[in-house]
């Protein structure tokens, strides 16, 4: 079951919240998300395969042009399609996710996130504007943040499901490696402590993650495209940098349960949200 939709509708939280766990980053900042991610919720009789992606834009570089295959690819193996959008955005804003859900053949949802920062009338307005342009869709109303309606989506999606044998095994939360949530992670605190395009040219490789008994100790590189972003990155006396990976240390401690020792570091590859052979090298 994919989840799509344009860009800061709550994609990333609506599966944080369907699966009780902070497995993606969420930020109120513009394409947090960049890969597909899988996120996976185990009952006794069903398993349930949630898929995030990028939100859906224009591309304007090759680094975006990957996220949208991502999407793209999404609509493709989705048993159902949940079409995210967030209240006050209307059909005729949002034509590149109304191209591509109309593309479906299969079972769709719209969810009309954020309801709790309109009032009934315009929550009703927007249930009707969305039957009206996907009226083969069912439409519902939520609030992913708040958890408003999110149980009962959570049985509905059940329900959808169709009989096969489970994908991963049970004990799987998603089908990304623990190095991959580490780098969301550090990317996710660029995102929160750094404006402009800053965070939008950072890449984070994790470069050794090593197990001890009372310790886990990471190495990782923040990659930034310019030596001016790696001057903001670093900032006066590496007080920026220090700060940086104080918060990312303390969010890998609570996903992992263990104490962490992190080792930042600040290099810089020039252009590689440009550069085919680079982005492949980075994951896209």
């Amino acid at each position: 079951m994919n989840i799509i939709g344009a860009p800061n509708v709550g994609k990333s939280t609506l599966l944080n919240a369907l699966l009780g766990e902070r497995l993606v980053i969420a930020t109120p900042k513009a394409q947090t998300t960049r890969h597909r991610i899988l996120g996976i919720l185990n009952g006794d009789d069903h398993q349930l395969v949630l898929s995030d992606t990028p939100g859906i834009l224009e591309p304007q570089y090759p680094l975006q042009a990957s996220m949208m295959k991502a999407v793209d690819e999404a609509l493709k193996d989705a048993d159902v399609l949940l079409v995210m959008v967030e209240h006050g955005q209307l059909p005729d804003r949002a034509e590149g996710v109304l191209q591509r859900a109309r593309r479906f053949k299969g079972p769709m949802l719209v969810l009309v996130n954020k309801i709790d920062l309109g009032d009934q009338e315009g929550v009703a307005a927007m249930l009707g504007a969305w039957h009206e342009a996907l009226p083969e869709a069912e439409v519902l109303p939520v609030s992913a943040l708040h958890g408003f309606h999110v149980p009962e989506l959570r049985e509905k999606l059940v329900d959808l499901l169709p009989e096969h044998p489970p994908y991963f095994p049970k004990d799987e939360l998603s089908d990304r490696n623990t190095r991959f949530f580490i780098s969301e992670f550090i990317r996710e605190q660029v995102l929160e402590h750094y404006k402009q395009e800053v965070p939008y040219s950072t890449q984070v490789v994790v470069n050794s993650f090593v197990e001890e008994p009372d310790i886990v100790k990471i190495q990782a590189d923040v990659i930034v495209m310019r030596e001016s972003q790696k001057g903001i990155l670093i900032g006066r006396q590496g007080t920026a940098l220090r700060r940086l990976g104080t918060a990312a240390r303390k969010a890998i401690e609570r996903f992992l349960g263990s104490k962490v020792f992190l080792d930042l570091r600040v290099k810089v590859d020039p252009d590689w949200r440009e550069d085919a052979r680079k982005l492949k090298r980075y994951g896209y």
